[in-house]
């Protein structure tokens, strides 16, 4: 929206708006600013309408339940949904800062895509207090359309085919860093529906702890931003020989505005929580940060960048995966972890819900410092 001020109107304070780094910083507070200010009232809108949780959360400990979140009783009642506040804030800030663009615009409907299918899992949730929402077949197939609608859509433009038909390798010679070829438009096009549909569940299942979803989602979006920047900027990624991606500056705006509303958000989600961010929020930005991982053509930096949200998708898969083949082949069902996703295995072991965050967050900014080293080690 300010990008048409900046282009009709003359004098330097519009002219400023004409930069990416500007712009940027402004999408970050606007989005801050606006979860502080609607953050309490959205908490009390929540209150009011009894989306809250007050259903039991499934316990592990049943017999074939392997993947369920720890029973904390002082958290129910304590709203949930809340990742309502997180998208309305990502978007307005997005809308006013960033430049209009084919790429703004496909990740703000990812973001509202996944956030639509998250409400109405949290919906179904909330109005049953129990906490079966929508089936996984039913949640991965519509995280599925969504990824291949992206691709197909990125495939189909000139300018960003090669965003999904060529794979980008870190820490590699840059003359060996893009493979492309027959089999490498395969693996591409499959890596990145992979990519927004892991991403997505990752950021879900890591939302099991004050905290931990929405710092770990800071950090990824920050490394991002980078990116976005870098490939963006034809000569800063000519010099670090990084694909340059027509648009990706303004990606560097959307991202600014997801750590802004996520920084906001978990501002009111730390422990002890006053608002949960639900399925609503998690699924929406873990499609949001897929999404423009694809579109900078870094979806394997993220797997990097995202160790933590790897490291709790991978326990849940060994977990499920352990329990259904020790079932068959002794008739007894048998964990690898105490409790998965991950961060209830250590929760389980005596470690404090805080000591779990503290330390998640650690590995989190060891992971985002690797992912920004591969920038300049070729």
């Amino acid at each position: 929206m300010l990008t048409y001020l900046a282009d009709g109107l003359p004098g330097v304070p519009w002219t400023l708006l004409r930069y990416v780094t500007v712009r940027a910083g402004g999408a970050l507070v606007t989005a801050l600013v606006l979860s502080w200010w609607l953050g309490p009232r959205v908490i009390e809108w929540l209150r009011a309408l009894k989306f809250r949780q007050e259903y039991r959360p499934k316990d592990a400990g049943r017999a074939g339940d392997v993947t369920g979140a720890a029973d904390d009783e002082a958290k129910r009642g304590t709203p949930t949904m809340g990742g309502i506040l997180v998208v309305l804030t990502l978007d307005v800030a997005a809308l006013i800062w960033a430049r209009p663009g084919p790429l703004v615009f496909l990740v703000l409907l990812v973001l509202l895509g996944f956030a639509g299918l998250g409400f109405y899992d949290d919906w179904r949730k909330v109005s049953r207090q129990n906490a079966e929402g929508i089936s996984g077949r039913m949640k991965l197939g519509v995280q599925f359309i969504v990824a291949a609608g992206v691709v197909a859509y990125l495939w189909a433009l000139p300018s960003t085919e090669k965003l999904v038909t060529e794979v980008h390798v870190p820490f590699v010679p840059a003359r060996l860093a893009l493979w492309s070829g027959g089999m490498a438009a395969a693996v591409a096009v499959v890596t990145c529906v992979l990519t927004i549909v892991g991403a997505s569940n990752a950021v879900n299942l890591t939302d099991g702890m004050d905290g931990l979803a929405a710092g770990c989602v800071v950090l990824c979006g920050t490394v991002l931003l980078v990116f976005c920047y870098v490939a963006g900027h034809a000569e800063i990624a000519r010099y670090l020989l990084v694909p340059r991606v027509a648009g990706a500056g303004e990606l560097a705006v959307v991202c600014a505005a997801l750590v802004g509303s996520a920084l906001g958000f978990w501002w009111f989600n730390c422990h002890p929580a006053q608002v949960f961010m639900g399925d609503t929020g998690s699924l929406a930005l873990g499609g949001a940060l897929g999404t423009v991982a694809v579109a900078v053509h870094q979806p394997l930096m993220l797997v990097m960048a995202g160790g933590v949200f790897v490291a709790e998708a991978v326990s849940v898969v060994l977990q499920v995966g352990w329990f259904k083949f020790t079932r068959r082949r002794t008739g007894q069902g048998r964990r690898l972890l105490l409790m998965s996703p991950l961060h209830h295995h250590f929760r389980k072991k005596g470690w404090s819900e805080t000591k779990v965050v503290t330390r998640f967050y650690i590995v989190g900014i060891l992971c985002a410092v690797a992912a920004l080293s591969s920038l300049k080690i070729r």
